[in-house]
């Protein structure tokens, strides 16, 4: 009957389509191929009005799981645009649901598809001729074009043009349905749909930017990967006067991790030249406190490290106009915390950024522009909290810079003064003071790799370290105390400070490191007993009788310490005591004090730990020098007291042989 129909039969094919449309789902998918194949011939030879009435049914056929199915409905939407009579009245209808084969799974499926789309273009071209003459005779290819895509013909090219804004509204809500389905589906035909709209895309681009970044969020990795290659087209096709205004005017509000997404894949599809002159912009706005700091989630600033990784690739050595913001964008993601395991991908694209500009390595992009860093970074330094991420960048600069740092002195001990100060938040002291001791450990790798860091000392010492080693009460303030003092012995183990500067700040410091001996804090009395040590070998002989005193009472008490190491520091600080009470005028009047130090440390040499008992031993061959006569009463008094009396007789042989050789 359909075959061969009367001229009557569109007066009865609309009661058919109940019936068929009720069958359409039926479980054998043979009938369900019938039914298509019955469908598109009622409609063809009968009322083209029930078109509207099986779409939604024919639609969801394309979400068949067998392929004959879809063969069926694609050969039968193929039929109705190059055939049915009313076609140019549904062209907006049934042009999506063509295109939405091209991605299926089936090769044969997408095959047929391309084969009617071809056909319906060229019958397009050949009806439409006079409007589309001069398109036709001066067909210009477009400049750029994305690799290994078949350019669409342009009957096929204006079809959707003209019925895109009838397309685009129902395609991007079906972007944001709640089935999976669905959105892999809307937005695969997405990308089909910009690819043939090219720089008619311009007029839509409100609509498109605003689907892309709610879907270039979603859960499922197809419709984001769909999205990230429909953005590409906008770069490919779309003016960057025009797609950057509008992406970047969305970062004015609360930026999302998904307009950075989209903002990336338009760089990626835009052509170097034509991004030229949109750099600066671009950079300024990605290096926006609003924007670069917006977030730490892991997410966000993975997209922002994309997004930069995007500019170095497609513009090459133009982005040495913006290298400076690209750089603090890249010390952004550095320094938040959460963000480490990024810490080699921000290196390699340092390196890249590096190498786009000819530079050996990163460090020379941080010598390029360490001292604009470091302003960047202090501008607010009066006013940081310990939540401020201006000291976790300051850290990176610091840290990551190796040697480049010591050229930017002035800057960074300007900021250490300024924060450094007892009224300032304690939590944020203990951080910059915890990236002092890391530069100071390397001092020489670091702060002091151009040898300049010797005249800013008395700076360091008066005006940043001794202000934090007076006590103050509280964990954070002997935390800080801790780092105090490990900054400052780390100056005097490389040898930063000469036996000059030691000399000069002996008064001033020595009553807070004697102090420091007697810390909670284990790194605490070990740094002090090793400063108060050294001072004693530099300049200890000019120490009056108080002195003297204070210091050996303090450090005597370190033999008892629960830690090994510090009862090793405190024996050999108190060698250095004996070796300068020997050429000092005090000597004299030390006598009852050095009794009582014989005394105590006679004691010690049951110490339980072998090391602690040769350096008391050590002690007491050096301090055996002052009074050997009342050193061996001492000995004599409790050799019969001793777990290990070895260690006297070591001691009586020693003085022995020391009074023979004189």
């Amino acid at each position: 009957c359909l075959s061969a129909p009367t001229e009557h039969f569109h007066l009865q094919s609309e009661s058919l389509i109940k019936p068929l449309m009720q069958t359409i789902s039926h479980q054998h998918y043979r009938v369900r191929v019938d039914v298509i194949q019955a469908t598109g011939a009622v409609i063809q030879f009968g009322n083209a009005k029930s078109v509207d009435d099986v779409l939604s049914h024919l639609a969801q056929r394309f979400f068949d799981e067998i392929p004959k199915v879809r063969h069926a409905v694609t050969t039968v939407i193929g039929e109705w645009l190059l055939h049915l009579r009313d076609r140019y009245s549904y062209f907006h209808k049934l042009i999506p649901l063509l295109l939405g084969s091209f991605t299926d799974e089936i090769p044969e499926n997408t095959k047929l598809a391309w084969t009617y789309w071809e056909k319906i273009g060229l019958q397009w071209e050949k009806e439409n001729e006079e409007d589309l003459k001069d398109k036709m005779d001066f067909s210009v290819s477009p400049p750029h074009y994305p690799k290994g895509v078949t350019r669409p013909g342009l009957g096929c090219r204006e079809l959707v043009s003209r019925n895109l804004s009838k397309i685009l509204p129902g395609l991007c809500h079906d972007m944001t349905d709640w089935v999976e389905s669905t959105r892999i589906k809307a937005s695969q035909l997405l990308y089909t749909l910009l690819l043939h709209a090219e720089d008619h895309i311009t007029q839509h681009m409100e609509l498109l930017l605003r689907t892309l970044y709610q879907a270039c969020l979603d859960e499922e990795s197809e419709v984001v990967k769909n999205c990230v290659k429909a953005a590409e087209l906008i770069g490919t096709f779309v003016n960057p006067k025009v797609s950057m205004k509008l992406i970047t005017s969305a970062f004015g509000k609360t930026p999302k991790p998904s307009c950075i997404m989209v903002l990336t894949a338009v760089i990626r599809g835009s052509p170097k030249e034509i991004l030229r002159p949109h750099l600066t912009d671009l950079g300024n706005t990605l290096s926006q406190t609003g924007v670069c700091q917006q977030s730490e989630e892991v997410f966000y600033m993975e997209q922002l490290l994309y997004c930069v990784q995007a500019l170095i690739e497609v513009c090459q050595e133009d982005c040495k106009e913006i290298s400076l913001e690209l750089m603090k964008i890249l010390v952004t993601i550095m320094a938040i915390p959460s963000c480490q395991h990024l810490k080699e991908k921000v290196e390699e694209t340092m390196s890249s950024l590096a190498e786009v500009q000819r530079l050996d390595s990163f460090l020379y992009l941080y010598k390029q522009h360490i001292i604009q860093l470091m302003e960047w970074v202090s501008v607010s330094c009066d006013s940081w909290t310990c939540y401020s991420p201006e000291i976790l960048q300051l850290d990176v600069i610091a840290t990551h810079s190796g040697p480049v740092i010591g050229e930017a002195l002035s800057n960074l001990v300007l900021i250490l003064k300024t924060c450094l100060q007892p009224n300032k938040d304690p939590q944020m002291r203990l951080k910059l003071f915890t990236v002092l001791s890391q530069l100071l450990q390397k001092a020489s790798e670091t702060v002091n790799s151009q040898g300049l860091f010797p005249s800013y000392l008395e700076t360091v010492i008066k005006d940043i370290l001794a202000p934090n080693l007076q006590w103050h009460a509280g964990r954070t303030a002997a935390a800080i105390r801790t780092t105090a003092v490990s900054c400052l012995w780390a100056l005097i183990h490389c040898e930063m400070l000469s036996p000059e500067e030691i000399l000069k700040i002996k008064d001033g410091l020595m009553p807070q490191i004697v102090a420091a001996m007697d810390e909670d804090s284990k790194i605490a009395r070990l740094m002090a007993c090793r400063i108060v040590g050294v001072v004693l070998k530099v300049c200890g002989r000019q120490f009056d009788e108080d002195k003297f005193k204070n210091t050996y009472t303090e450090v005597l008490k370190r033999l008892d310490d629960a830690s090994c190491d510090v009862r090793l520091a405190a024996a050999h600080t108190l060698t250095n005591w004996f070796k300068c009470l020997k050429d000092s005028d005090v000597k004299s009047a030390m006598e009852n004090h050095v009794e009582f130090l014989y005394q105590e440390l006679l004691i010690h040499l049951d110490d339980p730990d072998q090391n602690t008992q040769n350096a008391v031993l050590e002690v007491l061959k050096e301090g055996s020098v002052l009074y050997p006569e009342l050193l061996v009463r001492e000995i004599e008094g409790v050799v019969h007291k001793h777990r290990t009396p070895v260690y006297c007789n070591q001691l009586l042989h020693h003085i022995q042989s020391a009074k023979e050789s004189a």
